[in-house]
């Protein structure tokens, strides 16, 4: 059927450890990417765009940034809110204080500040781990969203405490601001988030990736066999943190336009950590299916009932949708501990080997 693999052949460990040992998986690829960079943008209405298309991004990019810590390093955090912030602020200071600055130049660079920050607070991970370095990184969150709120250089001492973006133009394009447009926003959001995940892919695949695996599955081993924990650890929180901060410019610039310090409270790091969880923590394919779940299941919620003459308030839609979540949140931590990315792989198993009994 489709998933059939005779006849492909692997005559070398290259070949047999490539990114798509299978031919139908690089096929398949091919088909999203095709969907991701030309049907749906020239499709999509602007509902879409700002409901659907563009906030799954984000919160992918976010998810990934969390995963490279928790999934693959093994480090618990819950100011996951709080980095995107950093992210955010960092890049309105850089447009404000250099307005001739390339607003790609600039997403790119708030990450490096979120990245400091991220290392900072993530020094205790070399004397503590588990619960009690979830602790610190949750003082982490309550703290940053303090600065936030009271250093008001930060955001330009406006009185109303909000940062505002400002139009900015990139090759006489509008990509922020209230003059954006909403193709021109998802395609910027998507070539950094597109950069951003073939790096990730890279590392998670390659050397640094098995260091990281090492040291979430037992770092005293880990230690013993030569790997210097400190490095891996206080690494996992720069590049963590870095694409985290990356994704909070892009939530504020890209996507909400502006933004108060409550914004990236811990509702928004528990956002991201479910993401992580229901699509599976240690995978990068499982931040896109719980991106796109999570994103999705509010928008079906509103729609469906709709659709069907049903009249439901919006305060209900959004007590089930936090019910169904958490409802998703312990199916998920009970019957599949690796979440959605898993399934899709018990799926593609099933599919290589049909007809035949597993």
């Amino acid at each position: 059927m489709l998933y059939r693999v005779a006849g492909q052949f692997k005559t070398s460990y290259r070949a047999d450890q490539a990114l798509f040992p299978v031919k139908q998986d690089a096929w398949l690829l091919m088909v999203i990417l095709v969907f991701a960079w030309v049907i749906l943008p020239w499709t999509a209405s602007e509902f879409v765009f700002q409901t659907l298309l563009i906030p799954v991004l984000i919160y992918a990019l976010a998810a990934t940034g969390l995963n490279i810590l928790t999934g693959y390093a093994g480090q618990l955090s819950l100011g996951t809110g709080a980095f995107m912030g950093v992210g955010a602020y960092a890049c309105y200071k850089l447009i404000t204080i250099f307005p001739e600055m390339n607003l790609f130049i600039a997403v790119l660079l708030s990450g490096t500040f979120s990245a400091m920050i991220g290392v900072a607070f993530g020094l205790p991970s070399l004397r503590i781990k588990g619960f009690y370095l979830a602790i610190a990184t949750l003082a982490a969150q309550f703290f940053l969203v303090w600065l936030f709120e009271k250093w008001p250089w930060l955001y330009n001492y406006n009185a109303s405490g909000a940062i505002q973006v400002p139009n900015v133009d990139i090759f006489g394009l509008h990509v922020a601001g209230p003059l954006a447009d909403s193709m021109t926003q998802y395609y910027f959001i998507l070539i950094v988030v597109t950069l951003l995940t073939v790096m990730v892919i890279n590392l998670t695949r390659g050397n640094q990736g098995r260091i990281w695996k090492a040291t979430r599955d037992m770092d005293i081993a880990a230690e013993l066999i030569g790997i210097n924990l400190m490095r891996s650890k206080l690494l996992a929180f720069a590049v963590s943190s870095y694409i985290v901060g990356v994704a909070g410019a892009l939530f504020v610039f890209l996507w909400r336009g502006a933004a108060e310090p409550n914004l990236f409270d811990i509702e928004l790091s528990f956002r991201v950590l479910f993401i992580a969880i229901i699509g599976g923590l240690g995978s990068v394919l499982g931040n896109w299916l719980g991106a796109i779940l999570l994103v999705a299941l509010p928008v079906l919620l509103n729609t469906v009932p709709e659709l069907l003459g049903l009249s439901i308030k919006s305060a209900t839609v959004e007590h089930i949708n936090i019910m169904v979540v958490g409802g998703l949140i312990i199916f998920f931590l009970i019957v599949e501990p690796h979440g959605l990315a898993q399934l899709w792989r018990l799926i593609r198993e099933k599919l290589i080997i049909w007809p035949f009994p597993h």
